[in-house]
């Protein structure tokens, strides 16, 4: 179908592609009527993760369950959420997800975001919606710097700019979501209701854990009689998400309306596979999620090995592969696995260096687990994008990667070569130009100090390993570890990204 033909994503042109559901290339539509619906979950961080994750669970139940009180509504607290609210409100909120495998692709339209809101455009909506009773549920994805919390001391960063102006203004206008899910909370406690569930689904180690410790931090310097409240009432569940979500192109939106006949402002390009572990740690109610797959344990630690599992596999190769293949020129991810060189190195990283630390969970095989993450990272139907994974290093890597370097240095093995070069070409990277001095941006908050340590610094860690709310002791002082670094930062910049990463494949 020519894109001119396809039909335009809302609700009232849903009967003309119900009528075509059958038909080849068809995209499945939702069965439910999306009238009348209660939404009982508000989402905080709209992007492509989120709606080819939670929203596509929920759809699951409002489907095949008839739930009609967990309808989501989207919320959008940054500047760059204004493309999204321009996307989704004239579509009725409807989009459309393309799944996308080497034996083909499928199409649904999701229905269960019912509404959005912008907060900069109205702030005491996002609010009220957040205190509303019928909601039960605040949920995230709102990335690691998000949280202000700083990964050396595990506490909120109250020196923050934004956390400062947060606490000491009357929260009419927040800056951070922890003023919105306070001002929020305030309000339920005023009210005589429960306190909503906060739902982390971003990728960090004991992500529901962080929550509440941030949140009831940022309480008890604004309330502590609502701080108390909120810790023994509230719920705060971890949880571990995975599916691979790259950045949507206008070329996945032309192909939609060829091949699907749909014209859809912003579709949601993923994998087939999709995982979700959370802890049934929730406060006000939740919807019956392990009906449609999801794996609801009751034991935190069962989701914190399973979260492990996924950080220092899927993230930390995700992060090893992204700095080294974009100085390299290489531009999406199924290329790098293409590389023997790179698949190697993500091979021998997983086997011999991050995987004699996990925990054992029953019924995984790891071995099994690495193989499939292989097979995922090489699906060349996706076109994940290698700029995305070098997105906000500063919140990935104290993530993904340090953690496994300071478990080894703990237990004296030092056994970390792969993962420092990972360090190493991270910072080659923030020094802003590529491997022929063009130069380029670089997406992360904390991005001006960092280039202008990794300028002067040069060859050299130091001063970028001064970064205290990055990097701990543990770290700048072990000489094996420092030594390391510096080889390979020298190496990276006297040979080149791919020069340097053949010494550290075996």
């Amino acid at each position: 179908m020519a894109p001119s033909t396809a039909v335009k994503l809302n609700n009232q042109n849903i009967a003309l592609l119900r009528k075509a559901e059958q038909s080849q290339n068809a995209v499945k539509i939702p069965s439910f009527d999306r009238n009348g619906v209660k939404e009982g979950i508000v989402h905080v961080g709209v992007g492509g993760f989120h709606r080819a994750h939670l929203a596509v669970y929920v759809d699951e139940l409002m489907g095949q369950f008839g739930l009609r009180d967990w309808a989501i509504c989207g919320v959008g607290l940054q500047p760059f959420d204004a493309g999204m609210r321009d996307a989704l409100v004239p579509q009725d909120c409807l989009y459309t997800v393309i799944e996308r495998a080497a034996t083909g692709s499928s199409a649904r339209v999701i229905g269960s975001i019912n509404s959005f809101l912008y907060a900069l455009d109205n702030p005491e909506a996002v609010i009220a919606k957040m205190a509303h009773p019928d909601t039960h549920i605040v949920s995230m994805t709102i990335t690691e710097s998000g949280y202000y919390y700083n990964e050396n001391t595990h506490e909120l960063e109250l020196e923050h700019p934004d956390i400062v102006a947060d606490l000491a203004s009357d929260l009419a206008k927040p800056r951070t979501t922890f003023g919105y899910l306070f001002a929020a909370l305030a309000r339920r406690h005023e009210a005589g209701l429960r306190p909503f569930t906060v739902l982390s689904c971003d990728n960090m180690q004991k992500n529901g854990t962080i929550t509440r410790n941030m949140l009831l931090t940022f309480a008890r310097h604004r309330d502590p009689k609502i701080a108390e409240w909120i810790e023994k009432l509230g719920g705060f569940p971890n949880s571990m998400v995975d599916r691979i979500t790259p950045r949507t192109g206008e070329i996945d939106k032309t192909n939609l309306a060829e091949t699907f006949g749909i014209q859809d402002a912003w579709p949601v390009v993923t994998e087939p596979f999709m995982q979700w572990v959370v802890e049934d740690r929730f406060a006000d109610g939740r919807p019956p999620f392990e009906k449609v797959g999801v794996q609801v344990v009751s034991d935190v630690s069962d989701v914190e090995k399973f979260e492990c599992h996924k950080l220092r596999l899927l993230n930390a190769s995700h992060t090893a592969m992204s700095y080294a293949a974009f100085l390299g020129g290489f531009e999406y991810v199924h290329q790098v696995l293409e590389n023997p060189l790179f698949h190697n190195y993500i091979y021998n990283m997983m086997h011999k260096e991050v995987k004699p630390l996990l925990p054992a969970i029953p019924g995984v095989d790891i071995d099994e687990y690495c193989n499939t993450l292989l097979e995922r990272f090489a699906n060349p139907t996706i076109m994940d994008q290698i700029t995305r994974l070098t997105l906000n290093g500063s919140g990935k890597l104290p993530q993904f990667i340090m953690p496994s370097i300071a478990e080894q240095i703990m237990h004296g093995d030092r056994n970390f070569r792969r993962l420092t070069f990972c360090v190493a070409s991270w910072f080659r990277y923030l020094n802003g130009v590529d491997e022929q001095g063009k130069p380029f941006f670089i997406d992360d908050p904390m991005a001006e100090d960092l280039k202008a340590r990794a300028i002067k610094g040069g060859e050299k860690p130091f001063p970028l390993l001064d970064v205290k709310s990055l990097f701990g002791d543990d770290l700048r002082g072990d000489k094996v570890f420092v030594d390391e670094l510096t080889n390979a930062m020298e190496s990276l910049h006297r040979d080149g990204a791919l020069a340097t990463l053949a010494k550290y494949v075996d």
